[in-house]
């Protein structure tokens, strides 16, 4: 299980056992917000701090991480997650994403632009000016020294490693093949019992590329980590904000996808992703030009008698 913040584990512990949900409790309301209000009373000192907190900023609590919460409410990620559950939520995602549904239109789950009576025209257009609008924001956001950092930890590394689990693993099987195409040592993977494994046996002479959007991705975190405690470089694309992936990361590249305000597997955080791996792979074919054309040459001419 990921630890998180290690310095605050015992208390996290402490603070959990405040938000548990009680087994004799009877149903709770429909709506997230009603539900954080008939079970305030109940909870211990931390569980009612966060419930007041998004009781009182439920439209501010959908842009946040859990460690965003856990910070202002003076409370471990434990206690916030242990509150979710409390509340009838899976964790603090689905949480986010039932404070939505209280407080957006059904037809901004879809997409936050649109309304219902949108024609097929409008929606093209609202579609492509939000992923145009992510890609824009992404990049003059993004931090031009992190990115050399990232370069140089890849190119000094023997072997890279990409850990991505549900709508990032696609994103993180790309990035191998087009890292493969100018010669490096790279391999995606997907499945969380090899990240496990593969990240546990990685060394110092391995860097890691993790792809998770929300950066609290169990499986994604724990792999980070277990790559950074084997002496790993590592290397993170998530969004901006704070996150329990950070703790384990060398080096953050954020991207800055607006849906997190309502959902998480919309098309503009991959997007985004995939334009920051598209620049460090030509930095990386940068710094050793004239191989990295060789050997694209000779992939091209490879993949060629693939097609008529």
């Amino acid at each position: 299980m990921v630890k998180g913040k290690r310095t605050s584990s015992a208390t996290g512990s402490r603070e959990h056992d405040n938000v548990e949900p009680d087994r004799d409790r009877p149903s709770l309301p429909s709506g997230i917000l009603a539900r954080i209000g008939s079970i305030s009373a109940s909870l211990g000192p931390a569980g009612r701090r966060i419930a007041d907190f998004i009781a009182q900023h439920p439209q501010d609590v959908i842009h946040m991480s859990v460690s965003d919460v856990a910070e202002r409410t003076g409370a471990s990620e434990g206690s916030v997650v242990g509150f979710c559950k409390s509340v009838g939520a899976t964790g603090f995602q689905q949480l986010k994403i039932l404070l939505a549904q209280d407080n957006v239109r059904p037809v901004q789950i879809i997409h936050e632009d649109l309304e219902p009576q949108d024609s097929v025209a409008t929606v093209i257009r609202k579609i492509f000016q939000s992923n145009v609008q992510t890609l824009h924001d992404t990049g003059t956001s993004l931090d031009v020294k992190a990115v050399e950092r990232a370069v140089a930890l890849l190119k000094a590394a023997e072997r890279i490693e990409i850990y991505g689990i549900g709508s990032a693993a696609p994103i993180a099987e790309d990035a191998q093949y087009r890292m493969l195409r100018i010669g490096l040592n790279v391999k995606a993977v997907v499945d969380s019992h090899m990240q496990a494994i593969s990240a546990s046996l990685a060394g110092p002479k391995v860097a890691t590329l993790t792809i998770s959007h929300s950066g609290s991705t169990h499986e994604t975190i724990e792999a980070t980590r277990l790559a950074k405690e084997s002496g790993a470089r590592t290397v993170c694309i998530s969004n901006l904000g704070k996150s329990p992936l950070q703790a384990f990361a060398d080096v953050v590249l954020f991207t800055m996808a607006r849906e997190t305000r309502f959902r998480t597997e919309a098309m503009t955080s991959r997007l985004a992703q995939l334009a920051i791996i598209d620049v460090l792979i030509a930095s990386l074919a940068l710094t050793d030009y004239d191989r990295s054309v060789d050997t694209l040459r000779h992939t091209f001419d490879v993949l060629s008698i693939k097609r008529y």
